[in-house]
């Protein structure tokens, strides 16, 4: 499939890629050897681009990625590669939603698939954190395994930003169009590869951090003929009854606005050592959360917030609804927990998976999270296809660490070490360290090394 006929904005965007992406650099010539027979099983729109550097160090600043997605996520001094180059394939899905307005395109299940010039016969998949979008897991996922010869592909899920909720007819609608565009991509990934190199991939790994975490987890249930295994980076826990998100945000909500203390946190869940973090939590994600995502799954409760839209200025997008202080989920209509069967979790892993979670997580506790998730595996009986690795000090968003270094260690280097250590477990037989915490070491580089090393 080839690049369409849209509107003009979508045409002077088309023509800014191809300008920036059709003068390969010297000898890349050879990594966009497959870039003509490249159609995108699906697609409505597409266009590829052959470029010396598929990594954010050269890619930032271009149309082929958006830092202002991703540069919030990883510490300061992370070390990322540089250096591969090949070929980048950006577009959509036929989709009713116009939440995404990167390149102008202003339509959502858009997708980037990047083809290193040295291939080594694997594929990443991932889907955007949060609200995010396709280019969020830039610096954190796809400089690293580009470096390493894997293709990767990710996706907006379908729907994205503060107002996601506001996609679809039903409660869920919009965290269901997640797993299915992950699908989808996967396979028209798989495709796209055979058209490229000549072959489907040998191995495809699925992963990602937070709500990606999250697609990690349900694909391997619900999908798992697709992938080889996975890395499952703090996933959301979806369920119909406790815990979940709306057994505990609540909590957060109502000491945001000064009507729980101490005692009821401990007890929602949230980590003893984590108050540090409380007050970025409160003023950051809590509110937020909880009334963008009640909204997806029980609008009935509040209809007037957050309403049409989270907001317009960033203190109203960020502003708690008042009401949600005393949401109480076990007192909801049964509809609710429905919607909520829709996308949940049962543990049911079909393939092999690692799952990471920070013992400080302040949005996401680990308690009340992975801990539950773990227990979810093993009473399904697949705990000898499961590592659980809680890190010591690791919390949400490894961009905290540079404000509390002496308190916080950054999550990335484990994900990279749990990553290696699942592809060995696949692929070589090496079974990975057990089960068990990753103990925060006394000295070191902790922003770019974390032996996977359990206690």
């Amino acid at each position: 499939m080839r690049p369409r006929t849209g509107p003009a904005l979508v045409g002077a965007v088309l023509l800014a890629l191809t300008v920036q992406g059709s003068a390969p650099a010297a000898g890349a010539e050879r990594s966009c050897a497959g870039q003509g027979r490249i159609d995108v099983p699906g697609a409505e729109y597409q266009v590829s681009a052959c470029l010396p550097d598929l990594t954010t160090a050269a890619l930032a600043g271009t149309p082929y990625t958006d830092a202002a997605d991703w540069t919030s996520l990883a510490a300061k001094d992370t070390v990322r590669p540089t250096g591969v180059p090949g070929i980048q394939v950006d577009g959509y899905f036929p989709d009713s939603s116009r939440l995404n307005t990167t390149h102008g395109w202003n339509h959502d299940a858009q997708f980037v698939i990047r083809l290193p010039e040295h291939w080594n016969g694997k594929l990443v998949v991932t889907g955007a954190p949060g609200v995010r979008k396709q280019y969020s897991l830039d610096g954190l996922i796809s400089d690293q395994v580009l470096a390493q010869g894997y293709a990767f592909a990710s996706t907006d899920k379908g729907n994205n930003g503060v107002d996601f909720y506001t996609d679809g007819e039903r409660p869920g609608d919009a965290v269901a169009e997640w797993n299915h565009r992950t699908t989808q991509l996967t396979v028209a990934a798989k495709a796209v590869l055979r058209q490229a190199y000549g072959s489907t991939p040998r191995r495809t790994y699925m992963t990602g951090i937070s709500n990606g975490g999250y697609l990690t987890r349900w694909q391997l249930e619900n999908r798992p003929w697709l992938y080889d295994g996975g890395v499952d980076w703090e996933g959301a826990l979806w369920r119909p009854d406790a815990p979940n998100l709306f057994t505990y945000l609540p909590t957060a909500v109502a000491r945001q606005l000064g009507q729980a203390g101490d005692a009821q946190m401990y007890a929602a869940g949230f980590a003893p050592g984590s108050e540090f973090l409380w007050p970025y939590h409160q003023s950051v994600y809590w509110g937020l959360t909880q009334k963008i995502y009640r909204a997806e799954f029980d609008p009935g409760y509040d209809p007037a917030c957050p309403g049409p839209s989270a907001g317009s200025t960033t203190a109203e997008i960020l502003a708690p609804c008042a009401s949600d202080a005393a949401y109480d989920h076990s007192a909801r209509p049964r509809s609710v927990r429905q919607a909520i069967e829709r996308v949940s979790l049962t543990g049911r892993i079909g393939r092999p998976m690692l799952t990471l979670h920070g013992t400080k997580d302040a949005l996401l506790p680990i308690a009340t999270d992975s801990d539950v998730y773990a227990r979810m595996v093993r009473e399904q009986r697949r705990g000898a296809l499961h590592r659980y690795y809680t890190v010591e000090d690791g919390t949400h968003v490894d961009s905290l660490y540079d404000a509390y270094p002496d308190r916080l260690r950054p999550m990335l280097p484990c994900y990279l070490t749990a990553f290696d250590a699942l592809t060995a477990w696949v692929e070589e037989r090496t079974p990975p360290p057990a089960s068990g915490t990753v103990a925060r070491p006394p000295s070191g580089d902790l922003v770019n090394s974390c032996p996977l090393v359990t206690r």
